[in-house]
């Protein structure tokens, strides 16, 4: 029986399965370091105000100013036109003090109504680019966390005004502004927006 049981025996499977296991540790604690990381950069950004330069000059992305972050905003980069992606909430504390705080620096503020869970149709996007073109500028784009709809709106931006690239474009819709590019998310409606809007952009 016992030298049935040591015939049995592999060393190979045993070093196999010792390496399987430290290879799945180091994986977890890779993954759990990126989240951390990550997690810490995007609440960092978050608190800052996700304010990022799309197009110097003409076109800045961030999440809801608060109204001191939007005083600095226009003083710093001489906004001249706000466009709320939000749509209007006349009543909500953050609506109002966005209205009162642009009157206040003399810069004009548009509402555009849009949900980073609901894809734009042609005609929506149409109209979104159109504002862009002919809002005057520098233009402060925002949402609520400056990572989906803000996202777009900026992609739309690139692709549609400036011409560019069409990575330069989606690079706009990134991790690196919050904006998570899966699948079984909600936001990957902005995603498919764009995705739709290729052909009319000029993307293969």
């Amino acid at each position: 029986m016992l030298s049935g049981l040591a015939h049995q025996y592999n060393p190979g499977l045993d070093t196999a399965i010792i390496r399987l296991r430290r290879f799945l540790l180091v994986a977890v604690l890779v993954f759990m370091a990126v989240v951390v990381i990550g997690g810490g950069y995007l609440g960092v950004q978050y608190l800052l105000g996700n304010f990022h330069s799309v197009v110097a000059g003409e076109l800045y992305r961030s999440a809801q100013p608060t109204p001191g972050q939007l005083e600095r905003y226009v003083r710093q980069e001489g906004i001249r036109t706000v466009i709320n992606l939000r749509g209007p909430n006349a009543g909500t504390p953050w609506y109002d003090a966005e209205i009162a705080k642009s009157a206040e620096l003399g810069v004009t503020h548009v509402n555009f109504a849009m949900s980073a869970t609901r894809e734009l149709s042609g005609t929506q996007a149409e109209a979104l680019v159109q504002l862009l073109r002919n809002a005057e500028k520098p233009i402060l784009i925002h949402c609520e966390g400056g990572a989906d709809r803000s996202g777009l709106a900026a992609a739309l931006y690139l692709a549609a005004i400036k011409k560019t690239s069409e990575a330069e474009a989606e690079s706009q819709m990134s991790l690196r502004f919050g904006h998570f590019s899966l699948p079984f998310l909600r936001s990957y409606a902005m995603d498919n927006t764009f995705e739709n809007l290729e052909p009319s952009l000029g993307y293969p």
